[in-house]
């Protein structure tokens, strides 16, 4: 409340806007795992102290929070500023109409591992909202900024021969803002919560924009038998065991954890597959784990050729493998980082089973959990 007294006076809208969205970023960042609605305390309270002591920076707080808040808190910030409104000044920027959305660009690098979004914005304070989001290990918005309104076509001439190829591309303003929206939605999901400032101080201002556009989740469909068959077709013959049930892996990781498909690899999707997903999750026998860096790179080889992508851009993501092997190597024999899946695989296979025998698998499952109850009873 007290901090209003900065916004009382101010004349551009924008800055009345950031200054909201920094302080329901505030309570955003700050609040529990558990809190579900840590924006909406912060405006009660504000609600309270701005009726209980009316005055124009009370008035102010409210109008601007109002500004950028959730479809369903505007009836009691708009009853509460409609009734201080009656006694106290209104801000200059009282009746400013919300900004509208006027063109839209997205720009994708080569490995389609990264996107940065810009929408411009007209009326009196003209800018370009600009989210940068990485797609590597799930989506997420890194940064948010607002910028002048030439963002977007001064972007190339920022980026030097030496960077990877991003170009910006105009889409529509609703499919921009509908990938936001949907960006924003996961980053809000995952945990521990982004708590960067440029991300944190914008949060608030751009759910207000993309709200509206808002898509439903989206169910996850499986890659098909007879295109999975076919890529492994492709890259090795049927009787190179080995390669083809390493390849078997990759395709395992890239369908459910690569955003862009399970041909979009990146110098950052071969460290997590290396340094996370594999030690974690995958049981590899002798010949698979010595063929493993080989293969690994024949296979990055073969997905990014078969997309087009230019071998200059290839290399960078082969030299990956190398990078990440030796924590690779840590990590897969400590067994403290293994899944639980993967800790009954090993114990399975260790006891002689068979795994790819059902039955097999089900009578050793049931013995195994037998003998874990056993246990747990007589401790």
């Amino acid at each position: 409340m007290r901090d209003a007294v900065v916004i009382t006076s101010e004349g551009n809208v924008l800055e009345v806007e950031q200054w909201a969205s920094v302080w329901l970023g505030e309570a955003w960042r700050a609040a529990g795992i558990g809190e579900r609605e840590p924006e909406r305390l912060l405006q009660m309270e504000v609600v309270v102290r701005a009726s209980n002591r009316p005055s124009a920076d009370g008035l102010a707080a409210l109008a601007a929070l109002r500004r950028v808040a959730a479809p369903d808190d505007f009836a009691v910030l708009d009853g509460t500023v409609e009734i201080l409104s009656e006694d106290q000044p209104p801000p200059s920027w009282f009746e400013a109409p919300a900004f509208e959305a006027v063109r839209a660009w997205r720009a994708v690098d080569v490995w389609d591992s990264e996107r940065v979004l810009f929408v411009e914005y007209g009326g009196p304070a003209p800018h370009s909202l600009v989210a940068q989001i990485s797609l590597a290990g799930g989506v997420l918005v890194q940064k948010l900024a607002v910028l002048p309104p030439d963002a977007a076509s001064t972007w190339g001439q920022l980026r030097g021969q030496d960077d990877i190829p991003m170009p910006a591309v105009e889409c529509p303003v609703d499919e921009v803002l509908t990938e936001l929206a949907d960006a924003l939605r996961t980053t809000d999901m995952t945990w521990p919560r982004n708590d960067d400032d440029e991300f944190v101080n914008l949060r608030a201002l751009a759910w207000s924009r993309c709200r509206p556009h808002l898509p439903g989740i989206r169910d996850w469909q499986p890659m098909g038998d007879a295109e999975r068959n076919q890529l492994l077709d492709d890259f090795s013959p049927p009787d190179d065991t080995v390669a083809r049930s390493l390849a078997d892996l990759f395709l395992d990781y890239g369908d459910g954890y690569m955003r862009s498909g399970a041909l979009f690899w990146s110098p950052d999707q071969v460290e997590l597959l290396l340094t996370y997903w594999l030690p974690r999750k995958a049981v590899l026998d002798a010949e698979q784990r010595a063929a493993l860096p080989d293969v690994l790179r024949r296979w990055i080889r073969f997905a990014l050729e078969r997309r087009g992508v230019d071998p200059r851009w290839i290399s960078p993501v082969v030299e990956a493998v190398d990078t990440h092997l030796a924590e690779f190597n840590e990590s897969f024999d400590d067994t403290v980082t293994w899944g639980p899946a993967k800790q009954i695989t090993a114990e399975l296979a260790a006891r002689g089973v068979d795994l790819s025998d059902e039955g097999a698998v089900g009578d050793a499952m049931r013995r195994l959990n037998a003998e874990r109850l056993a246990r747990h009873l007589l401790e």
